[in-house]
């Protein structure tokens, strides 16, 4: 039964080293928001964001996003992994007493580890807010994810 476990974890984690410029990621996001979040990438520069998180401005609420990304590969180099700047366009939605809609505009920097299935992720979002009122708000976190 050890052999069994072992091997499967072992198969299950080779399986995961694969790079994470594709597949589909899950892990947390600290900031503004705070909470879960996923990202698959839809090409070989483009991918798809989105979080369930807890935005901690006013009272408090639920806070869903989906942001679409384009990343540049060739700005910043590393001699271990990949770092990627990229920007995106989205929307958020927050579940408080009157709902909140936004577009969003996230930038930020990826960090590819290159033999290990986990990304670290920074970013700013500027937010132009559309209900209840117009205005004008910035939020952002670090992250971290698991690759599939």
């Amino acid at each position: 039964m050890k052999r069994l476990f072992i091997i499967s974890v072992i198969c299950l984690f080779s399986i995961s080293i694969a790079a994470q410029d594709s597949g589909f990621g899950i892990g947390i996001i600290l900031g503004e928001p705070t909470g879960l979040s996923i990202k698959t990438w839809t090409g070989s520069k483009t991918a798809i964001d989105a979080a369930a998180a807890w935005s901690f401005q006013g009272e408090g609420a639920l806070h869903l996003h989906a942001d679409m990304l384009v990343h540049n590969f060739k700005l910043f180099h590393s001699r271990n992994g990949q770092i990627p700047l990229y920007i995106g366009l989205g929307a958020k939605v927050v579940l408080q007493s009157d709902l909140l809609l936004g577009a969003r505009v996230p930038i930020g920097l990826d960090y590819l580890f290159p033999n290990a299935p986990f990304d670290f992720f920074a970013e700013v979002v500027p937010t132009l807010n559309l209900l209840p009122a117009t205005d004008f708000d910035i939020g952002g976190g670090v992250g971290l994810r698991l690759w599939f």
